[in-house]
């Protein structure tokens, strides 16, 4: 056996103690790996011991309108892309609707656990307004707007791009290439919306620190920047 050899396998010996007290590092007392769920579209991460005890970043007021509002938001899109099952017969339009809606319902779900993990309310006023209900079991399609006005939903303040109750009469009253111009062009109003929102957070001063929201939030950004471009194509085509 050469000495080369002896000496490699020692370097490698002399490794595994190292190896374990890394991996031993990022596991609990018992053995059990603490994981923290990424924001949508981002990653899970792995916490040592020390990070998970420490208490959450506190929240800045305009964190919390962001979240609060967003929940908002997106709710509105979802209800407006459940409309494409009824009013649309394009399958391009109808596959877009899709993608938006399970990654905006995906979204409001994390946004909702956000606020519950630090003990703060689903929308600013804590009524029983659209931001906190649970929209995406909801048959948008099949309520029609005498049902929405009798349900004690409190005000509804209206966030930048949300469309009007008249936008959102005219689009559920619409159906076939008419429906399709009106769900691209206020879906794009709505994203272009979005974009202001997160702008207007990471232009506050001591907002945005707080690492599984400035990943959501910058997520938004790039998601729905890439989706107004996509919604803009397709305009451009159907003319």
């Amino acid at each position: 056996m050469s000495s080369r050899f002896l000496l490699f396998s020692a370097a490698v010996l002399s490794l595994v103690p190292a190896m374990a007290q890394c991996q031993q590092a990022n596991t609990a007392p018992g053995g059990v790996s603490i994981v923290q769920p990424g924001a949508p579209g981002h990653s899970n991460k792995t916490l040592t011991p020390e990070t998970a005890s420490a208490a959450p970043r506190k929240p800045s007021e305009a964190d919390i309108k962001f979240m609060q509002g967003m929940i908002m938001h997106h709710s509105q899109a979802v209800e407006m892309t459940d409309l494409l099952r009824t009013r649309s017969q394009d399958k391009e339009v109808q596959a877009l609707g899709k993608r938006i809606s399970i990654s905006q319902t995906d979204e409001m779900r994390f946004m909702k656990q956000w606020l519950t993990d630090r003990g703060l309310p689903l929308s600013e006023h804590g009524s029983m307004d659209m931001a906190g209900m649970d929209m995406s079991g909801m048959d948008h399609a099949g309520m029609d707007h005498a049902s929405m006005d009798h349900m004690d939903m409190g005000p509804m303040p209206t966030m930048p791009g949300m469309l009007t109750p008249a936008q959102m009469k005219a689009l559920a009253a619409a159906t076939g290439p008419a429906f399709d111009h009106l769900f691209l062009t206020g879906m794009i109003q709505h994203h272009t919306g979005a974009l202001t929102m997160v702008k207007d957070l990471f232009a506050s001063p001591g907002a945005g620190q707080d690492p599984q929201l400035f990943d959501f939030a910058s997520d938004v950004d790039n998601t729905q920047q890439a989706e107004i471009d996509i919604m803009r194509h397709m305009l451009k085509e159907k003319q």
